[in-house]
């Protein structure tokens, strides 16, 4: 990366040293997991395996849990797993098909594509395909010869011996870019739908550390933070060693700042119509970690630190330090990419800023969810009642949130 910089500051195309850092990133996180699997197949004819997840809202610490800045540090967030208008709102459905291929079906987008072959498992790198992910999860899962040792010649032919080909249904009930880590909680609910119906035998851990090796299949990058906020239920606090960040610490924090009655009518959860994807905010910020620069470092460590803090405001109950931590947060997110907002933005915020205690866009920012911690109960209706009565489009909109006791959930019928 710094021979790619070098270039680039004299005028120079530095792209193929910038890519030989992050295949060397990609690398290293795909041989920190055991990639080998041998898939069984473990339904009976007629059964459907059915997994579902909730999303998570990120407090604080968010970015510190991204490589290579958390394999040189580690990582730590805050962050709580919730259900939408009562539902987790990422859910997998598989089922046996009579025909030796891959069926993949979205739900949301209405679109179906028929996998016949290994070289079409290979196409992951387009942003924003509907079946990117499932197609890597499948892949991980031992449907490609990359990572089965069986010797198959062809997909169809393992198809065979497996048993049968297999529908992979999926739902994501989340707008695309909305900063509630969708992609990364979508590929950890395949793996472990898959890992249900081959047989597979992955812990939740195991999930979740497949689910980063899926972002660096789809060379999107990312950390482990939205996996982990989706898998495990619940409010809590996730750390990583310095390494290859096999293992996740989960520490759970009192909900009661989100579920005593009065506190949960002081969390609001909107969504704002803008969205903002997140690949060319994380290749730019994680270049800057590459280079050790100074500044973003800085940064990093404080939101890290700032993770903390809202650990210890959860553990005291004190509902308004919560939401001056959370405001903290989206202050570091805004010194390190100026992106994380935008005029739209802060004209929204401006409306409703001293009825506050804080508030934030969730995940990468720049658009999407809105998390705000109102004064009080009555504040919270103005509110509502403000950006009712004058969105700032017709998408906009506030979404009803529950913290999810659950996590990711995984049924046979």
């Amino acid at each position: 990366m710094f021979r790619a910089q070098v270039r680039k500051r004299m005028g120079l195309d530095g792209s193929t040293q910038r890519t030989l850092a992050f295949d060397a990133l990609q690398e290293g996180i795909l041989a920190s997991a055991p990639l080998g699997a041998q898939p069984r197949l473990d339904v009976i004819a007629d059964q459907i395996v059915w997994g579902r997840s909730p999303a998570r809202l990120d407090l604080a610490g968010g970015w510190s849990d991204t490589p290579p800045y958390c394999i040189q540090t580690g990582g730590r967030v805050v962050n709580l797993a919730v259900n939408l208008n009562g539902q987790p709102p990422l859910q997998v459905f598989a089922r046996s098909a009579p025909r030796p291929v891959i069926v993949l079906k979205s739900i949301d987008h209405g679109t179906t594509e028929e996998i016949s072959s290994f070289d079409q498992l290979d196409q992951l790198s387009t942003l924003g395909s509907a079946f990117s992910i499932p197609r890597a999860a499948l892949s991980l899962a031992g449907f490609h010869p990359r990572f089965n040792t069986e010797g198959h010649r062809t997909l169809a032919e393992q198809l065979e011996a497996f048993g049968g080909g297999l529908e992979i249904s999926l739902l994501a009930a989340i707008p695309q870019g909305s900063g509630l880590g969708t992609s990364s909680i979508l590929a950890a609910t395949v793996l472990g739908v898959l890992s249900d119906f081959c047989r597979l035998a992955w812990t939740r851990e195991d999930i979740c550390h497949r689910a980063l090796v899926v972002e660096q299949l789809l060379t999107t990058g990312g950390g482990w933070q939205d996996q982990c906020g989706g898998v495990y239920p619940g409010v809590k606090v996730l750390e990583t060693p310095p390494g290859w960040q096999e293992t996740v610490g989960v520490r759970w924090l009192p909900d009661l700042a989100f579920t005593q009655p009065e506190s949960r009518e002081q969390w609001l959860l909107y969504y704002t119509g803008i969205t903002r994807v997140a690949k060319t905010i994380l290749a730019e910020i994680v270049t800057g970690m590459f280079l050790n620069e100074g500044r973003r470092l800085a940064i990093l460590d404080d939101i890290k630190a700032q993770a903390q803090a809202a650990a210890d405001a959860l553990q005291k109950n004190d509902r308004a330090e919560v939401g001056r931590v959370v405001a903290g947060s989206w202050q570091l997110n805004k010194a390190l990419d100026a992106g994380t907002t935008s005029p739209e933005i802060e004209a929204l915020v401006a409306r409703i800023d001293d009825l506050c205690w804080g508030y934030k866009l969730l995940g990468a920012g720049g658009g999407g969810y809105l998390l705000m911690c109102a004064k009080d109960a009555e504040a919270a209706r103005r509110i509502q009642h403000t950006l009712a009565l004058a969105p700032p489009n017709p998408k906009a909109r506030f979404v009803k949130m529950s913290l999810s006791t659950d996590g990711f959930q995984l049924t046979r019928s």
